[in-house]
C-alpha cells in the first residue's frame, strides 16, 4: 500500500504542475483524485508501520519520482548537488527499511 501510494502522489504532484496554477481543469481533476487515493494508501499502511517511517519513506521515494517526472515530462533537470542530495535520502531510506526493527519486512 505505502508504494501506491507513493506512486499516486506522484501522479498528483505532477498533475499539480500540469494544471498551471489550477487553470487546466482535466490535471486539476486528476491531482484531486490522485492526492486522495495517495492518503487512502497511506492509511492503509500505517496499520502495519510507524507514522515516522511510512512518511519518511513516502516523501523521500516521492522526492525523487517526481524529479524523475518533472525531467521526463516538463524537461527539468537537476545540477549535480540536487542528485546527490536526492541519493542521500534514498540512502537514509534504504538504511531505515533494511535495519529498523520498526518497519514491516
Amino acid at each position: 500500500m505505502l508504494l501506491l501510494a507513493i506512486l499516486t502522489e506522484t501522479i498528483g504532484t505532477t498533475a499539480l504542475n500540469a494544471s498551471q496554477q489550477f487553470t487546466k481543469a482535466w490535471p486539476t481533476a486528476l491531482m484531486v483524485v490522485a492526492y486522495v487515493a495517495s492518503f487512502y494508501c497511506m492509511s492503509h499502511a500505517l496499520k502495519t508501520m510507524p507514522v515516522g517511517i511510512v512518511y519518511a519513506i513516502w516523501s523521500g521515494l516521492g522526492i525523487v519520482l517526481i524529479a524523475f517526472m518533472g525531467f521526463l515530462v516538463f524537461g527539468q533537470r537537476l545540477d549535480l548537488p540536487a542528485v546527490a542530495g536526492m541519493g542521500l535520502i534514498v540512502a537514509g531510506v534504504l538504511v531505515m527499511h533494511l535495519f529498523s526493527n520498526t518497519t514491516s519486512h
